[in-house]
């Protein structure tokens, strides 16, 4: 596929569309998560143990991802378990710990709203290229990364 002409666009005109980008997505995951009867908060630690898989993370795992307390995150997995999203498994390795999983069924409610969304992005990066595409998921992985440094290094509040 051959890219399509884009318009020229200065670094303040892109800050200023990915500011436009995630203020609608956070109303976009306030009203998505209303709709699973979720908080942000949990539904966002819900997506994280989505995220890893087999690979379950332990409560202290998901209050680093969130940016809360041991203790605010011990509240959102009492929340989100006693609705059936996830269930406390005992770490094999360490009987301190408990590791986190996602209910399959919660897990398919949840891709069943998003599912409308993701096709429409789909759609929307068939506009693009395979090199545009590459750029797309190079600069979100970089800027996910550059989020994430930023947040640790001056948002901790702990």
């Amino acid at each position: 596929m051959q890219a399509k002409p884009r318009p020229a666009a200065t670094p303040e005109q892109a800050l200023s569309a990915m500011d436009h980008l995630i203020a609608t997505h956070l109303v976009g995951q306030h009203e998505i998560a209303q709709q699973v009867g979720l908080s942000v908060t949990d539904l966002t630690c819900f997506a994280y143990v989505i995220e890893a898989g087999e690979n379950l993370p332990t409560a202290g795992d998901l209050a680093a991802r969130v940016h809360v307390t041991t203790g605010a995150v011990t509240g959102i997995l009492n929340r989100l378990e006693r609705a059936g999203y996830i269930t406390r498994r005992p770490d094999p390795t360490d009987r301190r710990r408990i590791r986190v999983a996602a209910q399959p069924d919660a897990v398919a409610r949840v891709r069943a709203v998003y599912e409308p969304y993701y096709a429409r992005l789909t759609e929307l990066f068939a506009d693009y290229s395979p090199d545009e595409i590459a750029v797309l998921n190079d600069w979100f992985t970089r800027a996910s990364g550059l989020a994430a440094n930023y947040l640790e290094e001056h948002c901790r509040t702990d």
